[in-house]
């Protein structure tokens, strides 16, 4: 029944994090950020790497094709700095990119601060796993995860993964009068 499980994954994309100089707040922070939004029962599955592509491309594959998470959220690495290479290994282990998710990203963060425009996250699905690369801030990871969590659960059931319930007193999510919940 193990393999039944919902499993969602976090990847922290950090130099220093990964060597242990600095404390992981991202990857906290998201998957605090989940424990509020879905009602279904899951299980985390927690990475903490370095900016490296390749790792970052192995890691996300690990995710999705071996560990079988429904939806990987990664933290870290989406800024214009050389070693900000997520979003490209994102791009290179995905099937299809959703632009949706990172305009609507961007544009909530712009909100905030004017920085916004250099985030470069991305959101793309690989097999039938969702993956969206977030900010590096808790607080914004809270605000892009609220501005496009209502398309997650329906984005999974299309994908063919598991049927994510939320608390619609954290974050509703939107489905077409249409979708029936899977058995």
């Amino acid at each position: 029944m193990e393999n039944s499980a919902i499993k969602i994954g976090f990847i922290t994309v950090s130099d220093r994090a990964s060597r242990g100089e600095y404390e992981d707040l991202g990857g906290p922070a998201m998957q605090e950020w989940i424990a509020k939004a879905l009602t279904s029962e899951w299980q985390p599955v927690a990475r903490v790497i370095e900016d490296e592509q390749t790792l970052i491309e192995s890691t996300l594959k690990e995710l999705a094709d071996q560990e079988g998470c429904c939806l990987i959220l990664t933290t870290g690495g989406t800024g214009p700095a050389k070693r900000d290479v997520t979003p490209e290994a994102t791009e290179a282990v995905c099937d299809k990119i959703l632009d949706g998710f990172a305009e609507q990203m961007r544009a909530v963060s712009l909100q905030y601060v004017p920085t916004a425009i250099l985030s470069r996250q991305i959101a793309g699905i690989r097999g039938e796993s969702l993956i969206i690369n977030l900010p590096g801030k808790p607080s914004a990871i809270g605000e892009c995860l609220e501005a496009v969590f209502p398309a997650v659960p329906y984005c999974v059931d299309l994908i063919d993964g598991p049927y994510l319930e939320t608390d619609e007193s954290f974050v509703k999510a939107f489905r077409p009068k249409h979708a029936k919940k899977k058995a």
